[in-house]
């Protein structure tokens, strides 16, 4: 597996993302996320963005992490939120989304980010059982949806 650095923007990343909030819209019934971002979020060194490529060249996983900081939205100082953690349905339980994550953690840490944040949703067991068996635990709500009942935060001290 081949995981590069790539701008938020790169066609390949727009087209998971596209995937993902299908997948949402599919789990959620609406039209995915709506939680805004721009590709300047994930410019190092107050973010960065992954794509995990098979051996064929084929996207086949995302993720990326965003500085934030004390705001009206519930995010404290020195927060790295985690977005768009995606791995594509064949490609399932293989440990990409470990990597993906293990990868961010260790670049939000080296940025001088002390916590990484996240927010997931009841549909998502999946991503539920990746985090909590990473570390993570569940925290106050931040962020777009923190006022929906099917929103879930999380945190990890970096």
């Amino acid at each position: 597996m081949d995981i590069r650095r790539v701008p938020f923007d790169h066609p390949d990343a727009m087209k998971l993302n596209d995937e993902v909030q299908a997948e949402y819209a599919v789990r959620y019934g609406d039209d995915g996320d709506a939680t805004y971002l721009q590709p300047s979020d994930f410019a190092p060194p107050n973010g960065l963005y992954l794509i995990a490529y098979d051996e064929a060249g084929v996207p086949v996983a995302t993720g990326g992490w965003r500085s934030r900081e004390t705001d009206e939205e519930g995010y404290r100082d020195g927060d790295a939120e985690l977005k768009r953690m995606f791995v594509i349905e064949q490609m399932r339980g293989r440990g990409l989304a470990r990597r993906i994550l293990a990868a961010l953690e260790e670049d939000a840490r080296a940025a001088g980010r002390i916590r990484m944040i996240l927010e997931t949703g009841t549909k998502q067991p999946e991503a539920v059982a990746l985090y909590t068996s990473s570390g993570y635990e569940p925290c106050e709500k931040f962020g777009y949806y923190r006022f929906h009942e099917d929103s879930l935060n999380y945190a990890k001290k970096l």
